[in-house]
């Protein structure tokens, strides 16, 4: 297959909205090679004996546990994953890397941040941006957890506006040195860090400039106590002080003024990482309460038998596996892509960085949804085992506290919702996703006469796919109708825009596992995959819920007589069912899957 057929068939960040996607086209756990299988094993066996044996420790600010389980972690190689081998990594696929940052993190949220902060933004930084000499001098050190990483970026005035922070680096007479003298804030890995990624202004730059700066308390650098936050306890979160901090001209981190790209694109990748870190918390808080549910026992009944305590089972490992879909359709389409870049004579450095921007949409819309489910996975978990939930003696109430955070890093879930939109006009705008023409599509649509056949929905999913398609219609008519109508004011109508945001989020998450299901179905067989088929109903069930609200939201916003009544009408008929599913059966029949099973057993 030529390079050029290849690129065609794998579709762009954002054209899943305007594309159709065959489900033979999409990864999914269930094709892990045997090989990954085992990667995913080894991985599981680690967290359970170091970090879930122990998670006591981790509540206990036990910072120096967590280093030594960092250590432990480089000992066994799965810090290197992402690592070329020519640095001392095994040099595996994005699809690996995601799948170890995936099932290492379902612990505890102290371990996972530490090892994201290290393995993500503490080390990628100089495996993409850095010269020969730095990625030599510094990465096998790195990727064997000889050294860690921490990456300096927040300051008190800087936070979402990243590129707004005041640390300088000021060039010495000699030419050799810059002198960095500023505050970074919220930094995690600072207490046992040996190198800093540090952001700071040369002169009265537009752009911010990065630097590796080694960490050396005899080189005016200092740090705060440790903060006391609501949870990640045994996180290491400390603020840094640099005084003139020496830093050799050769440390500059790629060019001048390249620093907030550097921050943006370490970002996208951090955002992705951050979803598949949450799904281990939910696969294992699942089990949790399904566990305690069979042996809770009230009004003689073991409460797992409960309609209301059902519901609750049914909806998080819904969640977990809507995720699971999302996440590594997403991750193979980036590993595709990076594959492709390297087939065309582009260099590691320069296929991951395109690859990962490429899929920046989705990269925003995993983060925003992943670490919303997490959340909503451990609160109901806390509900199930009641004030047993509520208390520090199990788990339930540490997870639910560490999944707090996850909405916050990497960008907030608000900055995150506007720049998925955003980022979507403006691929458009470059050509490179065509809205305009489907947009104009559904725009003449409205005005003419509904069809009135009765569709033939005898195949599975054929009813939800044809759903999933309308559904893209509402956001192509909201999106189409806000940009015609505000242009590039658009971005300061952010209510406007985290409504529609959240309509390609729930369309984004609903096909990919619909496809995940249909894939699966057509694999093994319906009759084998009846939970999952009925896992991807029950969310898109939800998902077209939640884009009714969201799209009479944003359409009220800015739509007014004829032309509101006219939208509203169509927004109604996009998201019409045929064949209403009974999502309380769907519901029954989920949780008693799981309950029989005995927790999480669909990765």
């Amino acid at each position: 297959m030529s390079t050029e057929t290849k690129e065609k068939e794998i579709l762009r960040g954002g054209q899943f909205l305007v594309k159709e996607t065959a489900c033979e086209d999409v990864f999914t756990l269930e094709d892990l090679s045997e090989e990954q299988r085992m990667m995913r094993d080894s991985t599981v066996e680690f967290v359970d004996r170091e970090l879930w044996a122990h998670w006591e420790r981790f509540e206990q600010k036990d910072y120096e546990y967590t280093k030594t389980c960092m250590q432990k972690a480089g000992e066994m190689g799965f810090l290197s994953i992402s690592v070329p081998e020519a640095y001392g990594g095994m040099g595996m696929g994005f699809v690996d890397t995601m799948l170890v940052c995936d099932y290492i993190s379902g612990a505890t949220g102290s371990f996972s941040t530490a090892f994201g902060a290290h393995t993500g933004i503490g080390t990628m930084p100089i495996t993409l941006y850095g010269t020969e000499e730095q990625k030599t001098k510094y990465v096998p050190k790195l990727a064997s957890g000889e050294w860690f990483g921490a990456y300096c970026l927040t300051e008190p005035g800087a936070g979402s506006d990243a590129n707004s922070g005041k640390t300088k680096a000021v060039l010495t007479d000699d030419g050799k040195h810059y002198l960095i003298s500023g505050q970074k804030m919220w930094i995690s890995n600072a207490g046992f860090c040996n190198l800093f990624i540090v952001f700071a202004r040369i002169g009265d730059d537009k752009n911010i400039t990065g630097f590796i700066v080694e960490n050396d308390p005899e080189n005016g650098i200092s740090l705060g106590d440790e903060e006391k936050k609501l949870g990640i306890h045994s996180s290491s979160t400390r603020q840094v002080f640099f005084n003139e901090t020496k830093v050799p001209v050769e440390n500059m981190l790629s060019e001048r003024g390249n620093g907030f790209k550097i921050a943006m694109n370490a970002l996208n990748v951090g955002r992705i990482k951050l979803a598949a870190a949450c799904l281990e918390a939910q696969r294992r808080v699942t089990d949790e309460a399904v566990t305690y549910a069979k042996e809770r026992v009230q009004f003689k009944t073991p409460i797992i038998n409960f309609g209301a305590i059902k519901a609750k089972i049914a909806t998080m490992a819904t969640n977990a596996y809507v995720g699971e879909a999302a996440c590594y359709r997403a991750a193979k389409n980036i590993q595709d892509r990076i594959e492709l870049r390297v087939a065309a004579g582009n260099s590691h450095q320069e296929a991951e960085l395109k690859g990962v921007e490429e899929y920046a949409i989705e990269c925003s819309i995993l983060k925003v949804a992943v670490s919303e489910d997490v959340q909503e996975t451990t609160d109901e978990g806390i509900q199930i085992f009641g004030g047993m939930g509520f208390s520090a003696d199990t788990p339930m109430e540490s997870a639910w506290r560490d999944a707090r955070i996850a909405r916050i890093y990497e960008g907030t879930n608000e900055i995150n919702r506007m720049l998925s939109v955003g980022m979507l006009v403006k691929k458009a705008m470059k050509g490179h996703v065509d809205l305009l023409g489907p947009a104009t599509a559904v725009g003449e649509e409205l005005m003419g006469i509904p069809s009135f056949d009765t569709p033939d929905f005898s195949e599975l999913f054929s009813e939800e796919k044809d759903l999933i398609k309308r559904l893209k219609k509402v956001f192509l008519m909201v999106a189409g109708k806000a940009v015609q109508t505000f242009g590039p004011d658009l971005e300061e109508h952010q209510q406007l825009l985290m409504a529609a945001s959240d309509i390609l989020i729930q369309i984004y998450m609903a096909e990919s596992a619909v496809l995940r299901a249909e894939k699966n179905a057509k694999k093994l067989g319906e009759a084998a995959q009846q939970t999952q088929i009925a896992m991807a109903r029950l969310n898109l069930y939800e998902a077209t819920d939640i884009v009714i609200r969201k799209g009479k939201e944003a359409i009220v916003s800015f739509a007014e007589g004829d032309e509101q009544r006219m939208m509203l009408m169509g927004l109604k008929r996009f998201t019409k069912y045929t064949n209403t599913p009974n999502v309380v059966a769907l519901r029954e029949m989920i949780a008693d899957s799981v309950a029989e099973a005995g927790g999480y057993t669909f990765d």
